[in-house]
């Protein structure tokens, strides 16, 4: 059997192409998701994100490729960006018409649990109709959530939600780590940083990187550290900048200098030395905290 990381691939795609006339917008893709990871896919606008998730939920066709999935398609639901529902259904009615669509044998107490888990407690016995965007997008999560899929694909799920949504929707993905997997797509970079532990990056239909999240945000960034000094930083950056261990070094702020680096152990060493002679009065130094927003400008530019 196929494993990543020591875990078997529950999606895996080899050559995967979807054109539309004479536009590709997939482009010979291999995804490798892991069982029981949290994958998330990233990238502009058009990149090809929901393409791919409804050829893995099985709603469109691949031009050409292969893929297998470790599920079957009952065990498997999809949230899409802009869930729709009947109007003139309750909120409690919807869920329990998915679970009767998926498995009658679940009992109809989970229509509640997953109601209340979506953060709908409130809503159980109102009519979709009247619900905002947000509302409605928490209810497609407790339809894609009520069946106990293996396997679930979410598009853009927090995508109409305030902050306290956003919240209670990012702490749900993140307690499904073990317990399914999850493929989950977002424009919103740090939610991707904060839930998952693995990332794809397309870009144009391709994918530009797959892997470990930490493996992105140490292995395809300049390494820097943060210095704040109490003197004129412009000043301090044009010294630092001529010092051969370093890179790059600009003031970022008034009293802050980001210090580009070869590597944060040979500034460890240096640093101290070359504050010294730049005659700077050092506040703090820090590393600097690689960003997935800042590696997905880098390398989509």
């Amino acid at each position: 059997m196929t494993t990543e990381g020591g875990r078997a691939l529950l999606a895996e795609t080899h050559g995967l192409t979807k054109s539309y006339g004479g536009h590709a917008a997939l482009d010979a893709v291999d995804l490798r998701v892991a069982e029981g990871s949290v994958y998330g896919l990233v990238g502009p606008n058009g990149s090809g994100k929901t393409t791919l998730l409804s050829i893995l939920a099985g709603l469109r066709r691949p031009t050409s490729g292969t893929m297998r999935l470790g599920v079957a398609r009952g065990a498997m639901a999809l949230l899409p960006d802009t869930p729709e529902f009947e109007p003139w259904l309750t909120a409690f009615e919807v869920v329990d018409l998915a679970r009767a669509l998926v498995n009658p044998s679940i009992p109809r107490e989970r229509v509640t649990d997953v109601l209340v888990e979506a953060g709908l407690r409130d809503a159980i016995d109102r009519r979709a109709g009247g619900f905002s965007r947000g509302m409605l997008q928490r209810l497609g999560v407790a339809s894609t959530l009520v069946g106990d899929p293996a396997l679930m694909l979410m598009d853009e799920p927090c995508s109409a939600l305030d902050p306290m949504g956003r919240r209670e929707v990012l702490d749900l993905v993140a307690s499904q780590r073990g317990r399914r997997t999850v493929i989950f797509s977002s424009h919103i970079l740090s939610d991707v940083q904060e839930v998952c532990d693995t990332v794809g990056i397309l870009q144009r239909g391709a994918m530009r990187f797959q892997g470990p999240l930490q493996d992105l945000l140490t292995g395809n960034r300049t390494p820097g550290v943060l210095v704040r000094v109490r003197d004129d930083a412009e000043g301090v950056a044009r010294s630092l900048a001529t010092e051969p261990w370093v890179t790059s070094a600009a003031a970022i702020a008034a009293g802050e200098v980001r210090v580009g680096v070869r590597s944060t152990d040979e500034a460890e060493r240096e640093l101290p030395g070359a504050l010294a002679r730049a005659g700077a009065r050092l506040v703090s130094v820090r590393p600097e905290e690689a960003s997935l927003e800042q590696v997905f400008l880098e390398m989509t530019r």
